[in-house]
């Protein structure tokens, strides 16, 4: 899965190098500034030195400066490396359902696919900003911080070791139980978003048989079980803060005293003492940083697995080795061909199909509904694979040709019209992507369609899509007229 996510990164490899490069000199800053104060109280103000308070602050101040300066650069490149990423993995995901065959989409719901490539990748994405951002900056600042915490006091620092075994325990829990949850709820988000996708394909029908209150329950009972798992999850989730606050006051108190007493003792100075409490400060906030990424990680452990699932996923139907780019003629040959939607099942659709079609010759196929006339089709244009027999058009199994130039080369006429958000120029170019207008016309002429589109201001390039119509009064008509096509 980890592969094929990061095989993802592309010409974003760079900002993607770049962002932990410039946390870690963040880091390194940061964890110098309260040495540097250390000093400053020692040396420069309980001595009375004012040119040592000079220097040493100085010194801060181009520390926190170069920090500010390497914070802003490593933001950056995280951004863009995050946002890149997640576009990748877009553009991956919708070229990979490109090339499935019928047989791969019916794994997978239109609305599973949907919630895949939005709310899948918007979940990687905010993991992967804060994997390259906080994922270095935490542990680096843990450890740098605990260096100087030995390097000032080895004694009070044991009291950071046994801090830090407490909330790790916790986090293994947390995370042990959320990962199920989620992988649950974004399951979930697939029926959430069917649900609202059915509805607005199918307005009409909800409004002609008045089911808006059916449609209505249905929906709100997907996204109360939903809100359901959420809140489990989110319940499991919120012991994080109250363990680590725990943890933090914990650590102060026990620094505050026994520092005290090691001040007393003449074993620690009172700049050493204010040095551990910024480091411990930083340490407690690493551990809470940490338990962040945890928390996201778990969140999007469940999406990083979908999405690899369809980029893993093989196309069923794909050109051979060597494949044939031209068509003889167009005769179409079905030799004894039997046919299955599902290989395997024992139940099939077409059974022993022996049929000849000479080329330019023109035949008609009658049959009742589901009979198998428009999985017959199907086989010419190899949308779907026989399961025994061989399809053959120009005299050369259609399993011999580059899908491209056998399907560029068979025109196919679907029962159920389709329209594209675009112009009816850019719908009626589909068929043959560089006609001219005046074959566009021509054919809609053929069509008993010029009429119709002549009636609209803009001509062939009205606007037009399928679905419901958002768009002006003189686009309308058009958007609710899909039999144009």
């Amino acid at each position: 899965m980890l592969k094929t996510l990061l095989g993802q990164i592309g010409k974003y490899r760079r900002d993607t190098l770049l962002a932990p490069f410039f946390t870690a000199l963040e880091v390194v800053m940061e964890v110098l500034i309260p040495f540097i104060t250390a000093s400053l109280i020692d040396y420069g103000i309980e001595a009375g030195n004012f040119q040592k308070v000079l220097q040493y602050g100085g010194l801060m101040l181009l520390l926190a400066f170069c920090s500010l300066a390497f914070g802003i650069l490593a933001g950056t490149c995280a951004a863009k490396a995050s946002c890149g990423f997640a576009c990748n993995l877009r553009d991956s995901i919708y070229e990979k359902v490109q090339d499935f065959s019928f047989s791969n989409i019916d794994k997978y719901s239109t609305a599973g696919l949907v919630t895949r490539m939005t709310t899948d990748v918007t979940n990687i994405q905010n993991a992967w900003q804060m994997i390259l951002r906080v994922a270095v900056r935490a542990p680096l600042m843990l450890v740098c911080s605990m260096v100087m915490c030995f390097f000032i006091s080895p004694g009070l620092s044991a009291i950071f070791l046994v801090a830090i075994l407490f909330p790790g325990a916790v986090l293994i829990f947390i995370m042990l139980k959320t990962t199920k949850i989620f992988d649950e709820v974004f399951r979930r988000y697939d029926d959430l978003n069917a649900s609202v996708q059915e509805n607005v394909s199918a307005i009409r029908v909800v409004k002609a048989f008045v089911r808006e209150s059916f449609e209505d329950e249905k929906f709100r009972n997907a996204a109360d079980r939903l809100y359901r798992l959420f809140v489990r999850a989110e319940g499991i989730l919120a012991l994080n803060n109250p363990v680590m606050m725990l943890v933090v006051y914990g650590c102060i108190i026990a620094l505050s005293w026994f520092g005290t007493q090691f001040i007393v003792a003449g074993n620690l100075t009172t700049g050493n003492l204010t040095s551990l409490f910024s480091y411990v400060m930083s340490v407690l906030m690493s551990l809470m940083m940490l338990s962040m990424i945890f928390v996201m990680i778990t969140m999007s452990a469940a999406s990083a697995e979908r999405i690899a699932q369809v980029l893993n996923e093989v196309p069923d139907l794909t050109s051979p080795e060597n494949p044939e780019t031209e068509l003889a003629d167009g005769s179409i040959d079905f030799n004894h061909v039997n046919f299955s939607y599902q290989h395997g099942s024992g139940e099939g659709t077409l059974h022993d199909i022996d049929l000849h079609i000479r080329s330019g010759e023109t035949i008609g196929i009658i049959g009742g509904t589901g009979c198998g006339k428009s999985s017959l089709v199907s086989l010419i244009s190899r949308l779907y694979d026989v399961s025994a027999g061989s399809v053959c058009v120009g005299g050369k199994d259609v399993r011999s040709y580059d899908l491209e130039a056998l399907r560029d080369q068979v025109a196919v006429v679907l029962q159920k019209n389709v329209l594209f958000s675009g112009t009816i120029l850019d719908n009626l170019r589909w068929g043959k992507e560089d006609a001219t207008l005046e074959e566009c016309e021509e054919a809609c002429r053929q069509a008993c369609a010029d009429e119709f589109i002549s009636r609209f201001a803009e001509g062939y390039d009205t606007w037009i899509e399928q679905g419901e119509p958002t768009y002006p009064a003189a686009r309308n008509s058009a958007c609710a007229s899909p039999a144009l096509f």
